[in-house]
Formats: structure tokens, sequence, C-alpha cells
């Protein structure tokens, strides 16, 4: 096993020592059952007071990780793959996998610990950033997105991608149709949250079967919309001609809805209908996806231990 102790730097022995038995039980460099150095042995070796030694290994055996036979001497414990690591030993292990993989790349310790400074010194993103091109339909994703996360939420077109002034603070969010176009232009590393859609028949359940009897209105400002909810109720067994279409972005387009029986709309749109109207919003972002953007808001919030 090998060992590197700074009697200079700000981060205690023991702690020292500590981690770098973690990181070489979970790099396999210690297997389970290998048989440590002494206490004496290591406190030589080092120059180290014996006590430090003996105190790094009493917190590894709490933790679970080592085994103390008294009269035979310090063990890697046996773990259980079935067994789930702790959150703090799972992240122990992407650690070790980050130090596995730069020693394949031959970088040295000095360019990891730069570059892990840099991200950690990195101002904590505090927005989404929606970039996508197409006006109309930004402006509904960005209202979906609004209504389930708690941080601001900011929109751009493809520009986005090679501004680092825009992407800077931000996460950017991207639909699918646009993922591969963003990460070929957005710098290598960033990190890209995939929005996911909606099914269009969850949101059809209430309206099935199809019904004939009756006018349904299709409205939304965006053209694409209009297009695939007429595409997705005729599908369904709705008549042609019993669909009204109404471009929200022309004026007086909230009369036309007076005789309809339900509009089906986007989730934006689903705000200004007039109170008399059934409103049938097809949202277009998956609730998983939501959750997923609420969970990185987590992820940045918390504090730590």
């Amino acid at each position: 096993m090998r060992l590197w102790l700074s009697h200079r730097s700000e981060v205690p022995i023991r702690e020292q020592l500590a981690t770098q038995i973690v990181l070489s039980i979970l790099s396999s460099e210690l297997k389970p059952g290998a048989r440590l150095p002494s206490t004496r042995e290591l406190a030589r070796r080092f120059r180290i007071h014996a006590n430090t030694v003996s105190a790094a290994y009493r917190d590894l055996e709490q933790a679970g990780w080592l085994e103390l036979r008294r009269g035979s001497g310090v063990y890697i414990r046996k773990r259980s793959d079935a067994a789930p690591l702790p959150p703090e030993l799972a992240l122990d292990h992407l650690i070790s996998a980050l130090f596995r993989s730069a020693r394949e790349l031959r970088l040295p310790l000095s360019t990891v610990r730069t570059r892990l400074k840099h991200w950690i010194d990195v101002q904590p993103p505090d927005h989404f950033l929606l970039i996508e091109p197409d006006p109309e339909l930004s402006k509904i994703v960005v209202a979906e997105i609004r209504s389930g996360v708690t941080f601001p939420v900011r929109t751009s077109d493809l520009s986005a991608c090679q501004s680092p002034e825009t992407l800077q603070g931000s996460i950017p969010v991207v639909l699918p149709s646009k993922v591969d176009t963003v990460r070929a232009k957005v710098p290598a590393g960033t990190d890209i949250i995939p929005l996911r859609l909606r099914s269009v028949t969850d949101s059809l359940v209430s309206w099935m079967p199809a019904r004939q009897d009756v006018l349904v209105a299709i409205a939304s400002p965006w053209p694409d919309f209009l297009k695939r909810a007429q595409t997705m109720l005729i599908a369904t067994g709705f008549h042609p001609d019993s669909l009204v279409f109404t471009n929200t972005r022309e004026e007086g387009w909230q009369k036309r809805l007076s005789r309809v029986a339900g509009v089906v709309c986007d989730s934006l749109t689903a705000t200004r209908l007039p109170k008399s109207c059934r409103a049938i919003p097809f949202p277009l972002l998956a609730e998983s996806s939501l959750v997923e953007l609420r969970e990185y808001e987590d992820f940045i919030r918390k504090p730590l231990p």
C-alpha cells in the first residue's frame, strides 16, 4: 500500500491517512481480508505519532471499512455486494474512480487538484436556461418549467451555446430534438439536462372514446402544436369537421370559442382561456422531467452536513 502524507497540509494527518486507505479499498488496491501495517510500523515509516494512526484505524472501523482483530492486527473488512453503499461512501467510490482514470491518462496529481479546485470554486448555478430557437415553443416550455420549479427560468436561442456570459451560472435544459445540436455547440464538459416529453395519450384519456356530436377547438400560438394536435385527434377518432383551429396570436381569437365543448391547448394558452371554456391542456413536458429539475435544485441547495 502506497501512502502520501503531508506534514504541511491543512488537512490533519489522521484524515489524510483514513481517506487514502478508503480510496485504496475502493480502487481495489487493497483487497477484502488484506492485513494493514501495524500502528507502530506506519508511525515509524511516516514519522507520525502512533496515536494518530490508531485514531484513523478506529474511524475506519466505525465506518465499516476495517476490522480490528485483537492480537492479530487490522484487516480490510469484507463487504456484501448486495449491500448498497451509504451516499458518502458511494461518493468516495466516484472519487476513487476519478483518480484511477487520471492515472490511466498519465495526469499528475497536481493537475487533478487544479481542475477539482476550478470546478469547486465555480459559482453554483442559480437558474435554468432553456436553449430553444423557436420563440413560441420556448414560451410554452418556460411556462411549464416555471410551474414546477422555484429557480428562475430564462430562455435563449442557439446563440447561448457559444456565449460564456449567457451560460455562466445556468443549468441548460434542452428539448429532445435539439440535444445533439446543442451538445455539438456548447463547450466540452457543459452539463445539459435533456427534457422528456409527455405522452399525448395521457392527455386524451378523459375524452376517449371520441365524441362525434361536439365541436372541439385547438388553440395555441405555436403552429406545430396546432398541426400535431390535429393529427392526434383525428387519429383517435375525432371528425375533421368537428375541430376548430385557433391561432392565439391573432386578435379576437377568444371570441371563436363560444360554441365549443372544449379547447385542446398548450399549458400557456390554458391560462388565457375565457372562464366559460373547458380547457384540455396538452402539457409538453413529462412530470418525470419536472421531478428531475426539482431534484437538481435540491442538489444545489442542500447544505453541507
